[in-house]
């Protein structure tokens, strides 16, 4: 099949292109503003902060990091106007974890947010916290996917969604011995939709009237504005998934190379039921829609920066833009998230305002976290003990600072049937799996990740020092056992006092009638009959 991504060479000029025809033109996509002048050398004292949090952004897909393709106008000119990084992982490849760690700044395991059924648990502030504590309005719309009985720390918050304590993904309950998740192959497949408001319409709308309201108030200010795209179901307008579909690729899957997977990635194929292969024209479908989405959420952004230039605050307000986690996209053989890849847990982060450089790409590898301890530097507050990361700003001017040149990840959600963690470093990328070998990459020389290399002789010396790296931070063995018994403890927690009858519908919609009859059996010690296909009740994704 033909590959999306351009090769190393191609990448760096197509980047370089699409920063340059971004200073260019000089205007926001919408926006009559002229370009700013250069910002100042140095960030004033607690700048308003505005955060645009997406959902299931991979970090390949936009103008800015080299896609041939994929149309993002006002984040290409953000990033032509700031920092761009290139290697920046998320905590943890899934909704809930990801902005478990996002939320408190440390790492997903360290506040027991495993899966989309153990959401943040309060045990690290959270930092919008830490910010209104240092004298911030804290503003937040949107996805967030943590938990309303701990304080998020805003003082004002408007259709804030944290739909998984609620609703948690019941598959994540089933990893040892390993269910399946019967509905997971309808979701790849794509179409249009024709009209322009979407769910993330609101958000945007409460974020614009929240930094216009703003105008003319004293005190710093932060707003968080999350949205769900790209996140599936993959439904874009009708004028980009028009246009993308006349040109999108079919993800590089080289021939042999599905039977290369690691076991645990051959089982994430089977769990979610996407093993058996998928019509091309549902790929196709899938992943332009998956495109428009993208570039629809660029035009959200847009207006966005447009409302900050229209308040005044510009010289005084840090724009950033990240994503929660990747979207394997059929690459490998997989789609959604829940693995290790860099598609799926490697997002884009862009960083732009007073005190920030332009045009400046930052190749060492960074996380979550380390953007968090940022926002708290910025914002003056005390810093937690617990926390993790180190600040951006040193990279961002050249220098390395205190940051070590690593980025970690880890990977518990459900279809994975053990723990997974990752160490970046350099070229150098390192999967380390429980009860079984891990895997290594040169991203270098093989930026797809399509060579395992940790058996070869080179690879050595490596993996000692990534090991190192990684036990410096966690004891594997240990997060992954506390990972089981935490999803145990939801499971327990969820189900009790529950009518075991009134489960199976929600149950059946994801693992498929059949099995959720066996499983609530086995759990329960009832005994239930396969019947008609009860309603499915609304377990979000």
């Amino acid at each position: 099949m033909s590959n999306p991504t351009p090769n190393r060479r191609e990448f760096v000029k197509q980047l370089a292109a699409g920063i340059g025809g971004a200073m260019i033109a000089g205007k926001m996509v919408g926006s009559e503003s002229p370009q700013t002048a250069d910002a100042p050398a140095v960030t004033p004292r607690q700048p308003n902060i505005v955060f645009y949090h997406s959902d299931q952004h991979a970090y390949r897909y936009a103008g800015f990091m080299g896609h041939p393709v994929v149309r993002t106008p006002n984040l290409d000119r953000i990033a032509a106007r700031g920092t761009v990084f290139m290697n920046t992982y998320c905590g943890s490849p899934v909704c809930a974890p990801s902005r478990a760690g996002m939320l408190s700044g440390v790492y997903p395991s360290d506040v027991n947010s495993f899966c989309n059924s153990t959401v943040w648990d309060g045990s690290s502030p959270a930092w919008p916290a830490l910010m209104r504590d240092a004298g911030y309005t804290t503003f937040g719309s949107g996805k967030l996917d943590c938990s309303v009985h701990h304080d998020m720390g805003f003082t004002q918050a408007e259709g804030l969604n944290n739909g998984h304590e609620k609703h948690p993904d019941v598959t994540s309950f089933f990893r040892r011995p390993l269910c399946g998740r019967m509905n997971e192959r309808e979701i790849v497949d794509g179409k249009p939709r024709k009209e322009h408001s979407s769910h993330d319409t609101p958000v945007v709308e409460r974020t614009i009237a929240f930094i216009k309201g703003r105008k003319d108030r004293k005190g710093p200010w932060v707003a968080y504005s999350g949205g769900r795209m790209p996140h599936p179901p993959f439904e874009g307008l009708q004028e980009h998934f028009d246009y993308y579909l006349r040109r999108v690729t079919m993800p590089n899957v080289p021939p042999g190379h599905l039977e290369e997977l690691p076991f645990l990635y051959q089982q994430l194929r089977h769990f979610k039921n996407i093993a058996t292969p998928i019509p091309d024209e549902r790929i196709r479908r899938a992943r332009a829609a998956y495109y428009a989405m993208i570039t629809e959420m660029d035009d959200n952004i847009g207006r966005i920066w447009r409302a900050v230039e229209e308040s005044g605050e510009a010289d005084n307000t840090i724009f950033v833009y990240c994503s929660d986690h990747g979207e394997s996209l059929g690459e490998h053989g997989l789609w959604l998230k829940n693995n290790l890849y860099d598609v799926s847990a490697r997002v884009p982060l862009v960083i732009a305002g007073p005190g920030i450089p332009r045009g400046v790409r930052v190749d060492t590898a960074v996380a979550h976290v380390d953007l968090i301890r940022t926002f708290l530097e910025w914002g003056g507050t005390k810093l937690p003990s617990k926390l993790r990361g180190h600040s951006l700003v040193p990279l961002m001017h050249g220098s390395n600072g205190d940051h070590p040149g690593w980025a970690y990840s880890e990977s518990h959600s459900e279809g994975n049937f053990t723990g997974a963690f990752m160490i970046r470093k350099g070229d150098w990328k390192y999967i380390h799996l429980n009860w079984t070998e891990g895997f290594l990459f040169n991203l270098a020389e093989d930026p797809d990740e399509f060579t395992n290399c940790v058996n070869e002789p080179r690879a050595k010396p490596v993996v000692e020092e990534l090991q190192a790296i990684l036990r410096s931070q966690v004891d594997p063995d240990k997060v992954t056992e506390r990972a089981f018994a935490t999803q145990r403890a939801r499971m327990d927690s969820y189900l009790k006092g529950r009518n075991p009858a009134d489960m199976l519908g929600g149950f059946s919609s994801r693992l498929g009638q059949q099995q959720a009859v066996e499983l609530l059996n086995a759990y329960y010690g009832h005994t239930f009959a396969v019947t008609p296909a009860s309603p499915a009740k609304g377990y979000a994704d």
